[in-house]
């Protein structure tokens, strides 16, 4: 019961926080020079224009996912690499940022309602339950969804961040195997997860729960 509630829950979640990614991406991008994102109808919170089915369900049971990347044109960057930097690093804050969020409302919640006796037999219990699991997830999820995007690895944003710190020879001829790489990166994950023991995907949740666990700490102090 419990794991289908949290599914449940996690559909909504997994919605905002991709669209959120990708609609930074283009609004960044946009305030930088390049009207693609908007031309093409991409500058919205619509999840119809940004969802990538296969990306989403990988969200929700592997808890690392994507959504349709947001076309950007660099010819009309003034500063190219820097430009594409910073509108990949776009998605990943947004995501820390609803993060933030979450945990902030998430720390507000237990404040208010730890004084309260339940009973699991109690309709307040499953509806605190379940605002609390949502909360939770909604925090969790968008650090997750930000920290995994950082790996300095195509296709993820941090490659696009991680090129500007390369000299012009090394960046080509990265460029040049960025499809390789790509494949290589995720068959790796995925051969990690089945077979390696999970060290991969084991440090990405130690990171991930270790900046959560930092959030809580922080709002357990003031509140």
């Amino acid at each position: 019961m419990d794991k289908i509630i949290e599914l449940l829950i996690s559909v909504p979640i997994i919605l905002i926080a991709l669209t959120f990614h990708e609609c930074a991406h283009g609004f960044i991008a946009y305030k930088l020079g390049d009207p693609t994102a908007r031309n093409l109808g991409r500058l919205t919170l619509n999840p119809i224009k940004h969802i990538d089915i296969v990306g989403a369900i990988c969200m929700l049971f592997f808890r690392f996912g994507w959504a349709k990347p947001v076309p950007i044109n660099s010819r009309f960057f003034k500063k190219p690499k820097r430009d594409i930097a910073l509108s990949a690093l776009a998605g990943p804050v947004a995501n820390l940022l609803l993060g933030f969020i979450g945990c902030l409302i998430y720390s507000i919640s237990l404040r208010i309602f730890s004084s309260i006796a339940f009973t699991e037999t109690n309709f307040a219990f499953w509806l605190y339950y379940a605002w609390s699991l949502f909360v939770f997830n909604f925090a969790w999820l968008n650090i997750a969804l930000a920290i995994f995007n950082l790996i300095p690895l195509p296709p993820l944003d941090g490659s696009r961040i991680f090129y500007i710190f390369l000299p012009e020879k090394a960046y080509f001829k990265v460029m040049k195997y960025e499809r390789e790489i790509a494949a290589g990166f995720f068959i790796l994950l995925f051969l990690d997860s089945r077979f390696l023991g999970g060290y991969i995907t084991g440090g990405l949740s130690f990171v991930v729960n270790f900046i959560f666990n930092a959030m809580m700490s922080l709002f357990s102090l003031i509140f």
